[in-house]
């Protein structure tokens, strides 16, 4: 080497803490927004199973003139319920098995028989708080 020449072999302390630090703030501005739409995509999801799980109650109604009673529960529409009032026409199964909500929470169902609500207590799995998905019939 010659002169003011010197040979470079890697970064300095100094920079490699400047792309730390704008790695950093890259990902505090971008995550958030996958955490966002990663939710939005759950709620998207448990929309559709309540749609499903309507659509299925639905179906036992016309064929038994009632919903399933809250002691049925859910399991009524993957197999015959054996408490009263029994249907005398099940035909189904109208689901392979009950669902959970996309946060792996189970549905909450309550029914008389004549009308029914069907509640995902959503991301924090706690039933009444605001971010609860909610269908009544």
């Amino acid at each position: 080497m010659t002169g003011g020449e010197s040979k470079r072999r890697g970064f300095t302390l100094i920079e490699l803490m400047v792309v730390i630090v704008i790695l950093g703030l890259l990902a505090a501005v971008v995550a958030p927004k996958f955490l966002r739409s990663g939710e939005e995509a759950k709620a998207t999801t448990t929309k559709v199973q309540m749609k499903n799980i309507e659509q299925a109650l639905k179906l036992y109604k016309l064929h038994n003139s009632i919903y399933p009673t809250t002691e049925q529960g859910l399991k009524a529409l993957v197999e015959k319920p054996e408490v009263e009032p029994v249907p005398k026409n099940w035909k189904g199964p109208y689901l392979d098995e009950v669902p959970k909500d996309a946060w792996g929470n189970d549905f909450i169902y309550v029914s008389d028989g004549k009308h029914f609500t069907l509640v995902s207590p959503g991301p924090d799995g706690e039933e009444g708080t605001e971010d609860d998905l909610k269908v009544s019939q």
